[in-house]
């Protein structure tokens, strides 16, 4: 597993671009990513968490101009999608009417797409260095408790993984909480 630093941000998002699939830190825990348009990549995280393919995954963005592209912005009145932005960037992950260019292994078995615009320096970095969102999901096999460190990922996935961005966790005790942008139900709180 290759180890990069903010300082090589710039590194694992060519290994991002290349099919990839990257650890690194989020606000909580560490995440699994990888291009969200590259299906043998996505494929292959799936296959590391041993995740049902049915269960859709959020994507994580440096700014909203990243992720805009993924809503079907006609669904979301204009002072639902303003509430949203003023939470961002943030902790916060919502799920929103997905656009025709949201992939559909991406979305599982859901109608809409979470997303997040992140306020964490270091997934902000990557996300900008890739040049696109990409795919957040917790750094664990399915049923395990997400990894919080490199030591806990290396248990859990040993050389399986293409490399970590090594760099603190945000801060938060727990997974953000994810709402619908329109409703405004809690899905995961």
């Amino acid at each position: 597993m290759h180890q990069y630093t903010t300082a090589t941000v710039d590194a694992a998002a060519a290994l991002l671009r290349g099919g990839g699939v990257l650890a690194y830190p989020t606000e909580a825990v560490y995440g699994l990513g990888c291009d969200p348009h590259h299906r043998a990549a996505f494929d292959r995280l799936f296959a590391l968490k041993g995740r049902p393919a049915t269960q859709g995954v959020l994507l994580i963005a440096a700014d909203f101009d990243q992720i805009a592209p993924y809503i079907d912005l006609a669904a979301v009145p204009a002072a639902v999608l303003a509430d949203v932005r003023t939470s961002w960037p943030g902790p916060h992950t919502w799920i929103f009417p997905r656009s025709e260019r949201v992939p559909e292994w991406v979305a599982g078995a859901h109608a809409g797409i979470a997303l997040r615009v992140t306020a964490h320096a270091p997934a902000a970095a990557l996300c900008r260095a890739f040049g696109a969102p990409l795919v957040s999901t917790s750094a664990n096999p399915h049923g395990e408790p997400p990894a919080r460190d490199v030591a806990t990922l290396e248990r859990y996935f040993g050389d399986r993984l293409d490399g970590a961005l090594e760099a603190a966790l945000g801060g938060q005790e727990r997974p953000t909480t994810i709402r619908d942008a329109l409703s405004g139900a809690i899905i995961r709180a």
